[in-house]
């Protein structure tokens, strides 16, 4: 039967003691901000510091990324509102005159439409069309780009709108990415693309797996982690 034990304070948060017969190691987790170690039944509170200390470097940049996580809100779609193309800020400008291909212009997203056609409806889908056609061309450079450096060759690069993944690659050496990757840092759009890439060497998340990933984005953990913290807000 497992049994919570009073909390213990570490380097900057406190962490609940969660024992069980069932563990024979230590195994600590951070989850929506909560921090927890499960122990062995008759663990010593002082290895339990000693994992803690251990482990509080790794703690601390997990919560660092859940406090960071900015609460998704619906938008307006209105001038002066805020949206991220690789992970940099633009301001949207709407400009009531004939329609014209949405462009970044001046720093600032621009949409041109009559003023009939300006529901928010009509420049969201203006917005997500451009989106998925920066999205079409910048993730298909940076695939040909890391395809040389992991030495694989994809047989097609296409996006998609995925509900709960960034990317897949099929056995027959097709890759896909979610168009909404591209709403992120340039870094994390990187190892979406590496990661996909070296499913082509390996199909499984085995350790040979990360090792491919890890060789072309030696941070690998921290941007999977980022997008485990951030990715609901990735909206346009």
């Amino acid at each position: 039967m497992i049994r919570k034990q009073p909390q213990i304070q570490g380097n900057g948060f406190t962490a609940t003691i969660i024992r069980t017969p069932r563990r024979k190691t230590a195994s600590v987790k951070v989850e929506n901000g909560i921090v927890s170690i499960v122990v062995p039944q008759e663990l010593p509170n002082s290895r339990i510091k000693e994992v803690m200390r251990q482990k509080s470097q790794w703690i601390q940049e997990k919560l660092r990324l859940h406090n960071e996580a900015i609460p998704t809100k619906a938008k307006e779609y209105i001038s002066g509102e805020a949206f991220s193309y690789l992970g940099r800020n633009y301001r949207l400008k709407v400009i009531a005159a004939q329609w014209q291909p949405v462009r970044l212009l001046n720093g600032k997203l621009t949409v041109w439409t009559p003023e009939a056609s300006s529901s928010p409806e009509r420049i969201r889908a203006a917005l997500m069309g451009w989106y998925q056609s920066h999205a079409r061309k910048k993730l298909r450079e940076k695939t040909r780009r890391y395809a040389k450096t992991i030495g694989v060759t994809p047989k097609s690069i296409n996006i998609k709108a995925f509900q709960s993944r960034w990317g897949s690659c099929h056995v027959d050496g097709h890759i896909h990415f979610n168009w909404k990757i591209i709403i992120a840092p340039n870094h994390i759009v990187d190892y979406v693309v590496v990661h996909e890439l070296c499913h082509l060497k390996q199909p499984d998340h085995s350790p040979e797996f990360w090792k491919c990933v890890e060789m072309v984005i030696p941070d690998y953990r921290e941007c999977r982690e980022w997008l485990k913290v951030n990715g609901v807000g990735l909206v346009v």
